[in-house]
């Protein structure tokens, strides 16, 4: 199974993606956008990578006019059912439907580990205007935890995890040198959203059947060490946003 063929999985789990993920806290959202929410009327924003809309959201909340775009159409039509009025659009952040410099900031929750650097880049050049910027986000568990760590340990590390915990992200020109900030914060989530968590991620998603069982037997294991997540009760997932943005000269 390629990388290319595991990016554009998950809309075989819509569903379980919008259950099973967090959201992104509005003070690293901000953050991303703070280069261009200073010029005094809505950033004009595209969402790439957008998925079921979970950063669409805190943008829309924090004012910013928004068009989401994914490669998943099935993924897209979740968010259209949870957002809305913001217009959605089929498309990679290397080939993008928009046109040249008509937006503030092109940003990316959860995906520029599935992006081809040079091409993304000079691509997201094209839409941003000159003064703009690129924002990419992820949010990641907190392994220093004991059962989070045994969580991971059962269900695999991610692309991503593997990223932030190596070299960091890159960006090409247009682009400048990349500002990063993390947030450390919790969130509330019950034994369905935690077994959706698990589905939605791509290694799970594609899969065969004997490594699924085998993931969902160790997953299992864990949940039985929680039992605050009996009879319907939640537990504290912790995570770390860890947030980059570069600005476009």
């Amino acid at each position: 199974m390629t990388d290319r063929e595991k990016s554009t999985s998950f809309g075989r789990a819509a569903s379980a993606y919008e259950s099973g993920r967090p959201g992104y806290p509005a003070e690293a959202v901000a953050w991303l956008l703070g280069p261009v929410l200073e010029r005094g009327r809505a950033a004009r924003v595209a969402d790439v990578g957008a998925g079921t809309g979970k950063l669409t959201r805190t943008l829309v909340e924090l004012g910013a006019d928004v068009v989401a775009i994914d490669p998943d159409v099935d993924m897209l039509a979740t968010l259209r059912e949870n957002l809305r009025g913001v217009p959605t659009f089929a498309g990679t952040a290397e080939r993008l439907p928009l046109p040249e410099a008509g937006l503030d900031a092109v940003v990316m929750g959860q995906a520029w580990h599935w992006v081809d650097v040079e091409r993304g880049s000079r691509e997201i050049g094209r839409v941003v205007r000159s003064g703009g910027a690129l924002g990419l986000i992820w949010n990641v568990r907190d392994d220093t935890v004991d059962w989070v760590r045994r969580l991971t340990d059962a269900m695999g590390g991610s692309n991503a995890e593997v990223l932030l915990a190596t070299t960091g992200p890159r960006v090409a020109e247009p682009f400048g040198e990349l500002e990063h900030r993390e947030w450390r914060w919790e969130r509330s989530i019950t034994l369905a959203q935690l077994r959706d968590l698990v589905g939605s991620r791509s290694d799970v998603i594609t899969a065969d059947p004997e490594t699924r069982a085998r993931v969902d037997a160790a997953v299992e294991v864990v949940v039985a060490s929680l039992p605050d997540l009996a009879d319907g009760g939640a537990v504290a997932l912790p995570y770390v946003t860890h947030a980059f943005r570069a600005r476009r000269p």
